[in-house]
């Protein structure tokens, strides 16, 4: 009996008693997946939400230059497919990067990686389904079919536009309710009933959808096998359409220079708010990748798995990752990028009569984004059920979690469980929260997975399956880091002699890219913006109100601009000084890594992993590392409470 909490299990016991559950006993999954299949769920799961809805306002963050992010984003995925590949190959069984951190990091990691990945599965499920809500209603409205505003959007949507109405003035109130998604929310808790206080407002779509997924896959997994590769071929077509009719209107109509927008300083740029906006829109691209991951869960419903898995993993990844570069180009070529402010359709957008003006691709597109969207519920929901079961089989969690129903060979538990963690915060949260909460989730996953690869001991190859090429990093990645550190120095001289300093010159310096254009400078927004940044921020000093009075009386566009620009800055302080720390701490754990590379022989293919994701990390917000660590919290109070002492390690087994 092992009192250690990062006590690891053995590899070859873990498949071992994979295999000895599946050998007709009632805890065996059915393996019906093919390598089409696979691949075809990892579309499904990445094309979804990310496309549909969060590109929006990822490209009004970081304008035609967000491309580079995904590339970014695409190649740190990339890498991290061949360490998920690597543990599939070895691990072929449910569970995915829990299972691989319990044979490489030990228990306590293993738990915490289970803990994040409901994160990524059921808390991006929530976000999921608020945006399936949104293009359904959209899409019933267009057939002249209204459903009640208060039976359309989240209590906490409604709640909060009400709020912010009763601060604003009687200009910044008329700018709000020009807005038909403000008028909505508005009148949703205007109409709707109170009960003891309370007012009767539920996203009916959104819970209904769950709903049926969960029943869905609750009756099996071929059922869903069926149902996914036909969403998912229908997607792939319209998304070809939207690519191919919108490059072609932006060329047929001259529209190519929108790829150059005007910056705030009146020149045109690929990226209009500098490689810092780029960055802000991590958590919408970001989001947009997560879910290929979701194959390595169905290990134990796949036919050759140490085959298969890999294989659709990497191929569904590099389909997307083009996908998402071409639909980008042509989100940004089709419409200039500032006008994607609150967006939630963009794929739609673009063919409004306003833009590009074509009805037919618009009404496609809004049916296209049910499809799309179900199949992301559906694969996310297959997830989180698998991952509970083999943290059950281990003991972490009680036996009930790993019960197989026995005429439909499904985790009959688990998954009414999970369709329970995604419908209840329907009732109270919204997108905008889950969003962020999400993508930090996946991402630490990801991290730890990489790393995970480097600590497993190397093995020779096996036919039939496969095998991360073994290249040593001793001399080469510390090569990459001193080239990139050369490079970053010769294009950015100032990058590593500025001190983490936070005054306002260099606040004002760092976020000038964020004030609208000053040729067209709109100061009831701006005025309207610097009023939800007091409010979000809770700065409520004088410094800040004396901002708002300073600029209450000045009628020069230009000398607002400067105004405006020092309160932004002083309000996202925090952000700016939590990226800043955030960099640091990445250059730091990049030199770390050089020096045990050159000691331990790492392999470079995981490092390069490790390293990208650890980069995207940087870009998260302060508040998103506090509801993280918040969330970790309750999983250690979880596992130090029943799990330490449950687990089978724990009890020698």
């Amino acid at each position: 009996m092992s009192s250690s909490i990062l006590r690891k299990k053995n590899i070859d016991k873990i498949v071992a008693d994979a295999a000895a559950n599946a050998d007709g006993h009632s805890t065996g999954l059915s393996r019906v997946l093919t390598l089409k299949d696979l691949t075809f769920f990892g579309i499904a799961a990445i094309i979804g939400a990310g496309s549909f809805s969060s590109l929006g306002g990822a490209v009004f963050s970081g304008g035609p230059g967000v491309v580079v992010l995904f590339i970014i984003c695409g190649i740190a995925c990339a890498f991290t497919a061949f360490c998920y590949s690597e543990f599939a190959s070895r691990i072929p069984v449910a569970g995915s990067a829990y299972t691989y951190a319990y044979a490489s990091f030990g228990e306590l990691f293993a738990w915490i990686i289970g803990w994040a990945l409901v994160m990524e599965y059921s808390v991006g499920n929530i976000y999921v389904a608020f945006s399936w809500s949104d293009y359904f209603t959209s899409f019933l409205e267009k057939l002249n079919i209204h459903l009640p505003d208060y039976f359309t959007c989240s209590y906490a949507e409604a709640k909060g536009a009400i709020e912010k109405l009763a601060n604003l003035n009687a200009v910044e109130k008329v700018d709000f309710l020009s807005k038909k998604a403000n008028v909505e929310l508005i009148n949703a808790w205007n109409n709707s009933s109170a009960i003891g206080g309370i007012r009767m407002i539920a996203d009916l779509p959104a819970l209904i959808i769950n709903l049926l997924i969960t029943y869905l896959v609750f009756r099996g997994v071929k059922e869903s096998r069926n149902f996914s590769n036909v969403m998912v071929i229908l997607k792939l077509i319209v998304v070809a359409l939207v690519i191919l009719v919108g490059g072609y209107c932006i060329f047929h109509n001259g529209l190519t220079f929108n790829w150059h927008p005007l910056n705030a300083k009146n020149e045109h740029a690929f990226m209009p708010n500098g490689f810092s906006g780029v960055m802000a829109a991590v958590s919408g691209v970001f989001f947009a990748y997560i879910g290929f991951d979701a194959v390595s869960v169905l290990a134990e419903e796949s036919k050759n798995p140490q085959r298969d898995l890999p294989k659709g993993m990497i191929l569904s990844l590099v389909i997307c990752t083009i996908v998402y570069i071409l639909l980008t180009l042509v989100l940004t070529g089709a419409v200039v990028f500032s006008k994607f402010e609150n967006v939630g359709d963009p794929l739609a957008f673009i063919f409004e009569k306003d833009n590009l003006n074509v009805g037919w691709m618009q009404f496609l597109v809004a049916i296209c984004a049910v499809v799309a969207m179900t199949s992301v519920l559906l694969v996310f929901q297959m997830g989180q059920p698998r991952i509970w079961m083999s943290m059950s089989r281990d003991g972490l969690l009680p036996k009930v979690f790993q019960t197989i129903h026995p005429k439909y060979q499904t985790p009959s538990f688990a998954t009414i469980l999970t369709g329970l963690v995604v419908g209840i915060p329907i009732l109270f949260t919204d997108k905008t929260f889950v969003l962020d909460f999400t993508s930090i989730g996946t991402l630490f996953a990801f991290v730890l997975v990489c790393g995970g690869v480097l600590l497993i001991p190397r093995k020779e190859k096996e036919a039939g399956k496969f095998h991360l090429p073994y290249i040593n990093g001793k001399l080469y990645f510390p090569l990459l880091l001193v080239v990139s550190i050369g490079l970053i120095s010769y294009f950015d001289s100032t990058y590593f002699s500025k001190k983490i300093s936070f005054n306002d010159e260099h606040r004002i310096e760092a976020l000038e890219s964020i004030i609208p254009n000053k040729g067209n400078f709109d100061s009831i927004k701006v005025v309207a913006l610097v009023e939800q940044n007091l409010i979000q921020n809770n700065k409520q000093d004088s410094l800040f109100k004396g901002l708002i009075d300073t600029m209450a009386v000045r009628t020069n566009s230009t000398a607002k601009l400067s105004v405006v620009t020092k309160f932004i800055a002083a309000a996202n302080t925090e952000q700016s000084k939590t990226q800043k720390v955030s960099l640091v701490i990445f250059w730091i754990a990049c030199i770390i890594l050089a020096v045990y590379t050159v000691i331990k022989n790492f392999s470079l293919i995981p490092l390069l992993g490790l390293a990208s994701c650890l980069y995207l990390l940087t870009g998260m917000t302060k508040i998103n590392w506090a509801w993280f660590s918040g969330w970790l919290l309750i999983g250690l109070v979880v596992y130090f409470s029943y799990g330490k002492h449950k687990s089978k390690l724990a009890q020698g087994q």
